[in-house]
């Protein structure tokens, strides 16, 4: 053992492994004893896996003016968007981002599974949650006193308080202040003379070093897919000398993928998958907050995707008075607010808006109980904003959604939104004599006739090979944490946070997993287009007049290196030319 292991007890593998074996795969573990003092001493160890530093990485307690969004709270800033007979006033809906601008600019390599175990649990266990169970169609205004009496039930911490303090903020005042806030914050903060000095000093090095770094994950990938442990094995001990989390972006590119290979050469991929998504180790609500922010503040992707389903809806509500609200994998609902505020100011009144949310049974988040919570505060938010609103929540698998799921009624607008959660649906490499999830899911949305289906997709495909995915999973991560580097500050812990805990879990999820453990299948816009046609879907034209709008957005508020460009009907975004995303909107291909 080297210092890094100080102060750890020492397990053999012999008993290690089955423990973490029963631990992974019986049902029943929360039900037995656990004070027995051997099976406590194993326990020692496996409870810290996901927080040490591992793979020589150093975690600093520097926070400084650069560990961004700790303020969530600001002045409140109103936005309206006109609505006039037949017209859509897109600039009007922006005026909010005004004043941001586009400056925006190893001692032991041994590779023991038990050892690897502990270092993952380690690097997270600070990360705290609780496992919850689902009920189905639950509406929102039945029982709303005793969901309210239990989400109260629930704040017992300090870090609790914070969070729902947060997220109150955040949907009541709208999302506009804090990211204005951020913006302004990483402005200073990338124009800082010493933050640019080292950075351009690094330039060079990360010139000279990352064409290096890159090859020889994939020759380590190589190695691992032809079962070369011996090549591997020497290869990730390279890659893991020159891996940090708060280093440069080669660095801390290494560092993600380091754990993925590591996991993968050793047989333990679905393992530690499975340890870095249980609730406990994921980041706090505090956090995902924070990183959010940040994330919009510093990448146009997230802005734009939400403005662009915020203005499609509001386009297709002219002159209409119901609306109906369907959304694939909800996550917070901080979006909903926004439109729901926008919707309260439009001339005419607000209409009466109806909002499914259709939560998955396998991912996470999508916990009937924060779907709830989530409905509750947009309830809340409709009420101050003087909206008539109803909140409907399902717990099912999204290929057995169905028409006759939504209690739709005559005369209202159906949007059907798919938040970029659509690549972790299930391929034909699955399922191959029946019809794949993703094609069942698009039949059914047409069988739904919606007024539009708003698409956004994440722009990658994985290919048939494990060498042909780990390569594209390399340069889409690389062009990830490239934006990161030139728009985010390096001591910045919310960017580790980004780094490691959210977009490294989705990397490591495809480096180390298969079958039906590997989540995430995304596809390029042109599959989805092929897809979307087979399923009966015709593809709407975009509008001009929001397209121009976010284009500018873009233009004045982010960095010089994002792109949005169109190719057909669909919106493209991206990072120095490499497309990460992609949207365009869809109706049954009989409808007028």
């Amino acid at each position: 053992p080297d210092d890094r292991s100080e102060g750890c007890h020492h397990v053999p593998s012999d008993m290690m492994l089955p423990y973490i074996s029963r631990m992974l795969m019986e049902d029943d573990i929360d039900d037995k004893p656990a004070d027995h003092p051997a099976l406590l001493q194993v326990q020692q160890p496996f409870a810290q896996i996901l927080s040490s530093p591992s793979f020589g990485s150093n975690h600093g307690d520097t926070e400084g003016a650069n560990d961004l969004l700790q303020d969530s709270s600001g002045d409140e800033r109103t936005l309206h968007l006109a609505l006039s007979k037949g017209t859509f006033a897109v600039g009007a809906f922006l005026k909010g981002m005004k004043e941001a601008n586009m400056l925006l600019p190893i001692a032991n390599n041994g590779f023991r599974r038990d050892e690897l175990v502990n270092q993952m649990v380690s690097e997270s266990s600070n990360h705290s949650g609780a496992k919850k169970r689902y009920a189905r169609d639950d509406h929102i205004e039945e029982g709303e006193a005793r969901r309210t009496s239990k989400s109260l039930m629930r704040i017992k911490e300090p870090k609790d308080i914070c969070a729902h303090e947060m997220l109150d903020d955040m949907m009541l005042r709208g999302t506009e202040p804090c990211i204005i806030r951020c913006m302004e914050k990483l402005r200073i903060a990338m124009a800082n003379g010493t933050e640019k000095t080292t950075r351009k000093g690094s330039r060079n090095a990360v010139a000279k070093n990352v064409v290096d770094i890159r090859t020889k994950l994939i020759l380590c990938a190589q190695a691992v897919a032809a079962n070369d442990d011996m090549t591997a094995r020497e290869l990730l001990k390279q890659i893991k000398r020159h891996a940090s989390e708060t280093g440069d972006v080669t660095q801390r590119l290494a560092q993600c993928f380091a754990k993925g290979l590591e996991a993968r050469l050793v047989g333990m991929g679905s393992q530690v998958w499975q340890l870095r998504t249980a609730d406990r180790l994921r980041p706090t609500t505090v956090e995902f907050l924070k990183a959010h922010n940040l994330l919009t503040a510093a990448c146009s992707f997230n802005r734009v995707v939400l403005l662009f389903s915020t203005m499609t809806i509001l386009q297709a509500m002219v002159g209409k008075g119901r609306l109906h609200i369907v959304d694939y994998g909800m996550h917070h609902g901080f979006h909903w607010a926004d439109l729901l505020r926008l919707l309260a100011s439009r001339e005419g009144g607000p209409p009466k808006v109806k909002v499914t949310a259709i939560g998955h049974p396998d991912l996470r988040p999508c916990s009937i109980e924060q779907i709830e919570e989530i409905g509750y505060r947009l309830s809340k938010c409709a009420h101050e904003f003087g909206v008539p609103f109803n909140f409907y929540a399902i717990r099912k698998k999204w290929e057995e959604v169905s028409i006759e799921d939504l209690n739709t009624d005559a005369g209202e607008v159906l949007i059907v939104n798919d938040h970029l959660n659509f690549n972790t649906l299930m391929d034909e490499s699955i399922f191959f004599d029946d019809p794949s999830p993703k094609n069942i899911v698009l039949h059914n949305i047409r069988k739904m006739r919606p007024a539009v289906f708003i698409q956004s997709i994440v722009n990658s495909s994985y290919g048939a090979s494990y060498l042909s995915r780990f390569r594209e999973v390399v340069f889409y991560f690389s062009a990830i944490f490239d934006m990161f580097d030139a728009t985010i500050p390096r001591d910045s812990k919310c960017r580790v946070v980004l780094e490691q805990d959210l977009f490294g879990c989705f990397a490591l999820n495809a480096i180390a997993c298969e079958g039906t453990d590997r989540i995430n299948r995304p596809e390029k816009y042109k599959q989805w287009h092929a897809r979307n046609q087979r399923a009966g879907l015709r593809q709407l034209p975009l509008e001009p007049s929001i397209v121009n709008a976010l284009k500018d957005e873009v233009m004045r508020c982010y960095h010089r290196d994002f792109l949005i460009c169109e190719d057909g009907q669909w919106l493209l975004h991206g990072w120095m030319g490499r497309i990460l995303f992609a949207q365009s909107t869809w109706v049954a291909d009989d409808t007028s």
